[in-house]
């Protein structure tokens, strides 16, 4: 059992843990998601709100959270326990509860400042005397409301939380973290709902992390005090939580639904003698914090680990919808090439340009119509690639907040594909002009091996060189015709040199079409930043944890 002395080593090695903790991102909504991110949630509640907190500051007063259903009469109980009404009974509660945090005057720094539950914001009620209470103030959010009373012991606090199971999920949450920063948990029940689910939810966590628990069965007919109450006892036995110490507190006018009043003093006080020698005695109050934090401390070792494999999975399924994009992509640019090698882009508008070229064609609507015919086969590409990804991602619930894909048919991707289609186009005629500068030039410093045009003076037009490069380049084995001109004007070297720079360039700007089209549909995914180190830092943090313990 841990010993809640200064241990500062132990402080570091929970805080590291901490926020390893925070660090986690359970993005995809995988079958085990709702439960790893309860369990990131808890732990951080816990370690900022209780552990880390208790360690520093081990003399710091008892709380105890009442914690129960709705009518459950858990702020009736803390109004009897403290001898005034400081938290507002009844079943009709605003929509949104500011918790009720009551302790003795000379205890009230324990919990003006944030050093547990930070996140709440703390207010007071105007003084008033302990016989004329005010009214309770409208609800806040992100609210905490500390309350003195000297009719508790110094040593104690108690807060009234929400209803675990109300309707507003604000709410329901709120109550959770409020019973994570607990050093003892009252569980509130009633003769007709000790069997529900939503409460022995809370007892069986309890056990789980085995915290200091105290069980209140409330609201019991007198008629069948004995027969509840040897039931309930029952159910206690067979969750294993026979030992946990149990009160039962009659049906009384006091306790009615909408009633103000307090219970009488002998119906509570069996619980505040209890909770007040714990509160009161050192060794108790030691006792029971140190029984808590022990307990939620040993439940990381598997907590954490189940964690980590969360975040594991996360990562592969990140893996697994990546790789599907990766594939497509991968799979179009193949066929894309191929596409290329056997001459498809010279069809339709281009293959009819090319067959009236020159006579009936310029060399302006051949690039035009070949440039279309390229934007075209590379959108059909994306198009293909966008459908496997669709089809694919389908059957993986996992890529339910990446969206949609987009397919290829939206009027943006083929904007997209026709600007870049249109800026190969471009760089090819500069490549065409640089080619022809190079012909124009004194005879000294021509290069060698041209003939005809050259030959004969004749310098090329750019835009004709562009355009049967172009042909040649995209028109396969029915193109032939376009490479044996350009080699008569240009040279042989000079028409092989240049298929060459114009084939790559092709190449270059359709692997650059693929690979953003590619990484648009990834930007979400990686938008998400999922990665595996989370995992892997989780289980070096929780070994540090272990070695401090």
């Amino acid at each position: 059992m841990v010993t809640l002395d200064e241990r500062p080593q132990l402080i570091d090695a929970l805080s590291a843990l901490r926020d390893r903790v925070a660090a986690v991102r359970l993005p995809l909504p995988l079958p085990d998601t709702p439960r790893a991110r309860q369990t990131r949630t808890e732990l951080l509640a816990q370690l900022d709100d209780y552990l880390v907190p208790r360690l520093k500051d081990p003399d710091a007063p008892l709380l105890a959270v009442v914690g129960g259903s709705t009518g459950a009469g858990k702020s009736t109980l803390v109004n009897s326990l403290v001898g005034r009404r400081v938290s507002e009974a009844g079943v009709l509660r605003p929509t949104t509860r500011t918790p009720v945090l009551v302790c003795h005057p000379e205890d009230h720094h324990w919990f003006a400042g944030l050093r547990v539950l930070p996140q709440l914001t703390r207010v007071w009620l105007p003084q008033a005397d302990e016989d004329h209470p005010v009214d309770e103030p409208a609800p806040e959010e992100n609210a905490l409301r500390v309350e003195t009373a000297s009719s508790l012991p110094r040593g104690l606090a108690l807060l009234d939380a929400p209803d675990i199971d109300s309707l507003v999920v604000e709410n329901r949450l709120l109550a959770a973290e409020l019973i994570c920063a607990a050093d003892v948990w009252v569980m509130v029940t009633t003769a007709s709902r000790y069997a529900d689910a939503v409460p022995w939810h809370l007892l069986r966590t309890a056990k789980e992390y085995d915290v200091t628990l105290v069980t209140v069965l409330d609201r019991v007919p007198h008629q069948v005090i004995g027969e509840v109450s040897r039931q309930y006892a029952a159910l206690l036995d067979k969750a294993g939580l026979g030992h946990v110490p149990r009160f039962t507190i009659p049906e009384l006018p006091e306790s009615a639904c909408g009633g103000s009043g307090l219970l009488p003093e002998s119906a509570v006080a069996e619980l505040r003698g209890w909770l007040a020698h714990r509160g009161q005695d050192p060794a108790a109050r030691q006792q029971a914090a140190d029984r808590t934090a022990s307990g939620i401390i040993d439940s990381l070792d598997t907590r954490l680990p189940e964690l980590a494999g969360a975040v594991a999975a996360q990562y592969a399924a990140a893996v697994r919808l990546g790789g599907v994009v990766e594939a497509a992509y991968r799979e179009q640019g193949k066929r894309v090439r191929r596409e290329l090698g056997r001459g498809a882009v010279l069809a339709g508008d281009a293959r009819t340009r090319w067959r009236a070229y020159p006579r009936d064609s310029t060399s302006e609507e051949l690039l035009d119509a070949l440039t279309e015919s390229l934007a075209a086969l590379l959108h059909c590409a994306v198009s293909a690639a966008e459908e496997h990804v669709r089809d694919a991602w389908r059957r993986e619930p996992a890529s339910e907040p990446l969206g949609p894909p987009g397919g290829g048919a939206d009027r943006e991707a083929v904007e997209r594909i026709g600007m870049e289609a249109r800026r190969w186009r471009r760089e090819l005629e500069e490549l065409a002009e640089d080619e022809v500068r190079g012909i124009d030039r004194p005879s000294g410093s021509r290069l060698s091996g041209s003939r005809s045009s050259r030959s004969s003076g004749a310098v090329p037009e750019p835009d004709t060189v562009a355009a049967l490069l172009a042909t040649s380049l995209l028109g396969g084995r029915r193109a032939r015709a376009a490479g044996e001109r350009l080699a008569e004007l240009l040279g042989a070297q000079t028409a092989l040199r240049l298929r060459d720079k114009g084939g790559e360039l092709v190449l270059s700007y359709v692997d650059r079409v693929l690979h953003a089209e590619r990484d648009r549909r990834l930007a979400p995914l990686d938008a998400l930043d999922v990665t595996p180190e989370p995992q892997a830092e989780l289980i070096a943090a929780l070994s540090v944890l272990q070695k401090e313990k």
